[in-house]
């Protein structure tokens, strides 16, 4: 689904990107929308201005597990307050499916990696 343009409204979650060093805007998505689950290369338009980034589309099975599909946006290199602001998030890369990892280092670790090949194909 590359240049899939997905806007939406930033909404506040539990904080656990954060809390893994990778602080995430969530924006809900229903399972009508059909693009595939997993992670992503990605531009953020907001406020303006044009940003680069990575996304997990899915249901975060490691730390929640949850029934929200949701698109959680890390921002590269970005710091401000996103509640409630409307934002475009283009997906430019597949780069992974989403998986459950056994440890939430094991997340760690792959978004780390994620966050390299990312910037790598967002030259």
């Amino acid at each position: 689904m590359p240049n899939t343009t997905i806007i939406g409204v930033v909404k506040e979650g539990k904080k656990l990107g954060t809390e893994l060093g990778f602080p995430t805007a969530n924006i809900a998505i229903d399972n009508l929308v059909k693009i595939e689950n997993g992670v992503y290369a990605i531009r953020i338009h907001l406020d303006g201005f044009n940003y680069k980034g990575m996304a997990n589309i899915g249901y975060r099975p490691t730390v929640d597990n949850g029934t929200e599909r949701l698109l959680e946006v890390h921002i590269f290199d970005y710091s401000g307050q996103l509640y409630g602001k409307k934002i475009a998030v283009t997906l430019c890369h597949y780069l992974r499916d989403e998986k459950k990892f056994a440890s939430t280092d094991e997340l760690v670790d792959a978004m780390k990696e994620d966050e390299r090949k990312a910037r790598a194909l967002l030259i």
